[in-house]
């Protein structure tokens, strides 16, 4: 599969996993955002990222069991969203990237306030 297949692919499959938790009956779930998608290049499995900034360390056990037990129904909300003969395989994971650009940017104001204490 071609790059900006594969980007369009993943791009759709953010959109449309977003629509279908929103639509969960589990209310956990239904608070989740997903920031990122990356499928294999077959589009067999694909790797989804949610947002985890506001999530307990404590809960994400318990989400992820929740999300593995809602990733058939959550493949078969994709297939009837779109024009797909098959939906990949999802596996679930936490994005902490958000979390650690806050810290890099505390990091960078501790810095900046430095500077002006030494000026």
């Amino acid at each position: 599969m071609n790059e900006i297949k594969l980007q369009k692919t993943q791009a759709l499959l953010q959109e449309v996993l977003n629509l279908a938790l929103s639509e969960l009956a589990n209310p956990k779930l239904n608070a989740l955002s997903i920031t990122r998608v990356l499928c294999s290049s077959g589009k067999y499995h694909a790797k989804v990222f949610i947002e985890s900034s506001d999530i307990a360390q404590s809960e994400r056990a318990g989400i992820l069991s929740a999300l593995k037990k809602a990733s058939p129904m959550l493949r078969e909300y994709a297939l009837s969203a779109t024009s797909w003969f098959k939906c990949p395989e999802l596996s679930f994971y936490f994005d902490d990237s958000m979390r650690e650009s806050g810290n890099l940017d505390a990091i960078f104001a501790q810095i900046a306030k430095e500077r002006q204490k030494e000026e």
